[in-house]
């Protein structure tokens, strides 16, 4: 996932949900490591509540309406108020030929975040982004950001 206010992490909704059983994961039992690096992070904090999209419903065959509402946010215990890790902003909207790219601790760079690539926004259908990326194992929740500007931002 990724800090889009202090108190207010954006991630994937199935990241919320036990990938065998189809339990919920109980939020209290998740901690955020913000800004973590070869096993160190900045900022560490508890979530007090998880926030699933209205229409996901997890294990359901994927389809675009299911992607498109694969979204949750986590509100952590305590916001996360220090120097060096700062929300992401949000891009407005992406749009065909931006320039994007997904950044994760994907299962080849678990210590570290890292730009995975750049590619190009291909078609919007139904709400659903349609990009040349390659996306990795590991990278779900994480973030994808719009290159387009004078600062990246989520999009």
């Amino acid at each position: 996932g990724t800090l889009v206010a202090p108190d207010l992490v954006l991630t994937a909704a199935h990241c919320l949900f036990h990938s065998k059983t189809g339990a919920r994961v109980n939020p209290e039992q998740i901690e955020l490591r913000a800004g973590s690096r070869n096993g160190r992070a900045e900022a560490y904090r508890n979530v007090r509540r998880a926030v699933v999209h209205p229409d996901y419903v997890f294990g359901k065959k994927t389809n675009t309406s299911e992607v498109r509402s694969d979204v949750a946010l986590l509100e952590l215990a305590q916001p996360i108020r220090n120097g060096r890790i700062k929300p992401f902003a949000l891009a407005e909207r992406s749009r065909k030929g931006d320039r994007v790219g997904i950044v994760s601790y994907a299962k080849d760079r678990a210590e570290a975040p890292s730009l995975q690539e750049t590619c190009r926004v291909m078609a919007r259908q139904f709400g659903v982004l349609v990009m040349s990326c390659d996306v990795n194992f590991g990278s779900s929740g994480a973030p994808v950001f719009n290159f387009d500007g004078a600062e990246p931002r989520i999009t």
